[in-house]
């Protein structure tokens, strides 16, 4: 684990959006596309916000979610609400859509046909992950229904019940993280920073974002 500080949040939305923007102008030199994946949740839109702008061939760039609630699109709590309204937009309109999310009643009816779509996207170019002051990451909580299954499985997604998550998530596996080419995680705050500290202590059982601190570049600032 690298762990980078900043003195200031706004600095470091800026920079790490300068730093995804770099190494997806990077992998497009060699590739034909690129895969982004990003979280839901408050802490990146400052990040979206600046990356949408950013100078680079977004018609050969597909983002998707490191993970997504089981609500409509139409929901305040969509991921896929976020994405559309702060990085998919400005120049990054162009970029392509990979879906976590389908119209159904519950995650596992739409699972086979979501993973396919994910398919010839890994391993994900440049992933970028939050951390949860719980030690989760995407959507693989301590204590969820299928902990065990989304850190060891193959899968590549996961249907994730918790307890206090008022509705089920689908996520990406620990296995798909983990294969990501390169990994950021980002943090504000003192809480989360201690909690980190405990996290690479712990069993990933204990500490789901243990699972991929290996290889991880972390962001922080205090505020």
């Amino acid at each position: 684990m690298k762990l980078v500080e900043y003195p200031d949040s706004e600095m470091m939305m800026m920079d790490l959006a300068d730093t995804l923007a770099s190494e997806l102008k990077t992998c497009l030199l060699m590739h034909d596309h690129a895969s982004l994946a990003v979280p839901g949740g408050t802490t990146p839109g400052p990040i979206f916000d600046s990356l949408c702008a950013a100078d680079l061939d977004w018609a050969r760039v597909h983002v998707m979610l490191t993970d997504e609630r089981w609500v409509p699109e139409t929901s305040d709590r969509s991921n896929t609400r976020l994405l559309r309204d702060r990085l998919l937009t400005s120049r990054a309109a162009a970029a392509t859509y990979v879906p976590l999310y389908a119209d159904a009643e519950t995650p596992e009816e739409k699972l086979p046909e979501l993973a396919q779509g994910l398919v010839s996207e890994l391993p994900i170019s440049v992933m970028l992950l939050g951390m949860g002051a719980d030690m989760h990451t995407a959507s693989i909580f301590p204590g969820a229904d299928q902990l065990d299954h989304a850190l060891k499985g193959d899968d590549l997604l996961v249907a994730m019940r918790a307890p206090g998550a008022p509705e089920p998530r689908i996520t990406l596996s620990a296995k798909v993280l983990k294969s990501a080419m390169s990994r950021h995680l980002v943090i504000i705050g003192g809480e989360k920073r201690e909690a980190l500290e405990r996290a690479r202590h712990l069993p990933p059982q204990e500490a789901p974002v243990a699972a991929i601190l290996s290889d991880t570049t972390v962001h922080w600032a205090e505020r």
